[in-house]
């Protein structure tokens, strides 16, 4: 069984920057033809540069906001109409809900995390997994968090919506997994993001702590006692969208360094 993604497109969704960024980058170098897919054109422009090119591939870009799923699912659409082939592999992945207490989010701000993360996600397989279908080959890879097996103190709203993805993830693999397309959660743990970042900020501001402290005690937490690497967690993905892993469907991989209280 192999690995590489020689013959394979892949749709990467948030790929300019932190774990989307690095997803890209390990598919393409496996062989994979990438189209990035975020808001920010300035920044799929300079991505798109930097990705490994083999024979044959070119990547492309999209540009999209995950806050307007209408608009998402037009462009994707519409590329697809110039695209018959589609896409073999669908990573889903945004950025997170702010943080903060579940009792405390306005019916809005679940409302939008929904929208971002369940509806946006379900647009996507609605729009590739027909041509997946057509090929008899498909990988739906879901960028989610540690939250879906025990959910994170100070990130209400995200825990809420993570376990929804979860759960719309594992049905789907259900229905899809006759025709040889399988679906599959990445959940990343304390990773070294601008997400990272602007949380252990946050919660020095609201602590009075140094962000170094905060570091420190979430350090504790975590027994290989480091975060952990984008590229990590990239390799994890670029693994489950391989042909070697066509029996792994319907689960969540915790990549975490040992993070997480449950099996």
């Amino acid at each position: 069984m192999h690995t590489d993604l020689l013959p394979y497109r892949a749709l990467v969704g948030g790929s300019t920057q932190g774990i989307g960024r690095a997803v890209a980058q390990a598919l393409a170098e496996r062989g994979c033809a990438i189209t990035l897919l975020a808001r920010n054109e300035e920044r799929l422009r300079e991505t798109v540069l930097e990705l490994p090119a083999p024979t044959g591939h070119q990547h492309d870009y999209l540009v999209a906001d995950f806050n307007d799923p209408e608009h998402l699912a037009r462009v994707v659409q519409g590329y697809l109409a110039q695209h018959p082939t589609g896409f073999h592999i669908l990573v889903n992945n945004t950025g997170g809900p702010a943080g903060g207490p579940l009792l405390d989010a306005p019916v809005a701000a679940l409302q939008a995390a929904f929208n971002q993360h369940v509806v946006c996600n379900h647009l996507l397989a609605q729009a590739v997994v027909p041509a997946m279908q057509q090929a008899g080959f498909g990988r739906i890879i879901n960028i989610v968090s540690t939250s879906v097996k025990v959910p994170l103190p100070g990130l209400g709203v995200s825990n809420t919506i993570r376990g929804a993805v979860a759960s719309w993830a594992k049905t789907l693999a259900n229905e899809l997994g006759p025709h040889g397309i399988t679906v599959n959660n990445v959940l990343p743990g304390a990773t070294l993001t601008q997400r990272h970042t602007s949380l252990v900020e946050k919660k020095a501001a609201q602590t009075g702590q140094s962000a170094e402290a905060v570091e420190t005690e979430m350090l504790k937490l975590i027994p290989a006692r480091r975060f952990g690497l984008p590229e990590e967690v990239a390799a994890a993905v670029a693994f489950l969208a391989s042909p070697a892993a066509g029996y792994i469907n319907g689960t969540s991989v915790p990549v975490d360094g040992g993070r997480t209280g449950s099996l």
